[in-house]
């Protein structure tokens, strides 16, 4: 190794290893959403997001990715100079950049303000475009500075990181429970329990939203495609749909498509209430614009209580005496 090449490696490598411990800065937390989640961050994006406690499986057990019977498709990057093939990674020089041609590395620390590297900006941040020239023992390396608004295109990025972020975005919460008898009314044993939950886009979809880095887009789709209701009294129901609200006009009939009729009273529960849990079955669709495709299932899940109780007789004195009700013990 010539001496003048020596000179440009030592202080490139150790720029390198002061870039991969990264900026001191900590991403930080969006506002905390509704429901149940948890926060995750990427260091590579720096970026941090909430998502669905359920969303989060436990090793060994990865989501579900790719169509239905098929495997997920699995774009590798492919780096050129000049339609040449070309390492994405170096150890000193950093990643490669097919739209800058060039190794880029972040600047770290990054220079003062007043740097002319800045060009003016304020935002953003300073990288080392860095490549090879000459051939034989007359190779060098030249570089240069390049200011960019975020991420150049050399983040190789696992397409599901920017799956959980793009559900982040979304910002998805438990189903709005409705019911008639409403929570706080007394319904009555053998009678209709209607049960259904109001549609909006982040309880119910679709709701769609992308996530991008540079050379790398993943669009998301979510849709609920069912609600199992838990009716607290050892029955479970599947509903395809929202199911159907109640009104008077209904009159004591059976909700056509999500409904329930108790068989005891809820007095010996606690509270005299029969507790009620809709879980709310997500489908998660996603494709990026590398053809990469998959899918994910999560769970939301919202509760209420149910007072049932029956219809109590009333004893009427024969010899014009006022009515008599059983007495029932109060909850």
């Amino acid at each position: 190794m010539s001496r003048q090449l020596a000179r440009h490696l030592v202080p490139l490598a150790l720029t390198v290893i002061l870039s991969m411990v990264g900026s001191t800065t900590s991403p930080t937390l969006p506002p905390k959403p509704d429901g149940d989640v948890v926060p995750k961050c990427s260091k590579l994006l720096n970026k941090c997001w909430w998502i669905p406690r359920s969303l989060i499986h436990l090793p060994g057990k990865p989501p579900k990715t790719g169509k239905p019977g098929k495997n997920q498709k699995i774009t590798k990057p492919v780096c050129e100079f000049k339609g040449a093939a070309q390492a994405c990674t170096d150890p000193v020089k950093g990643n490669w950049s097919n739209s800058q041609q060039c190794y880029m590395r972040r600047e770290v620390p990054q220079p003062p303000p007043a740097d002319p590297r800045w060009q003016g900006h304020k935002d953003g941040s300073i990288w080392a475009c860095v490549r090879e020239q000459g051939y034989d023992k007359g190779k060098h390396l030249v570089t240069k500075w390049v200011w960019l608004p975020g991420t150049p295109d050399t983040v190789v990025v696992d397409p599901m990181t920017l799956v959980y972020q793009a559900v982040g975005m979304m910002q998805l919460a438990p189903p709005l429970i409705k019911t008639a008898p409403a929570a706080g009314q007394i319904g009555l044993v053998n009678m209709p329990v209607w049960l259904w939950v109001t549609k909006s886009e982040n309880t119910w979809g679709p709701i769609v939203r992308s996530a991008s880095v540079p050379g790398l887009t993943v669009t998301v789709t979510a849709q609920v495609k069912a609600v199992n209701w838990g009716l607290g009294d050892g029955n479970t129901i599947r509903c395809e749909g929202p199911g159907t609200p109640y009104t008077k006009a209904m009159g004591v009939k059976d909700s056509p498509d999500c409904g329930h009729r108790y068989k005891k009273t809820s007095h010996d529960l606690p509270d005299c209430k029969y507790p009620v849990t809709a879980t709310a079955q997500w489908d998660i669709t996603w494709r990026s614009t590398l053809g990469d495709v998959g899918q994910i299932s999560m769970t939301q899940q919202a509760a209420t209580q149910l007072r049932i109780g029956e219809a109590i007789p009333v004893l009427v004195d024969p010899d014009g005496g006022d009515a008599v009700s059983p007495t029932e013990a109060e909850c």
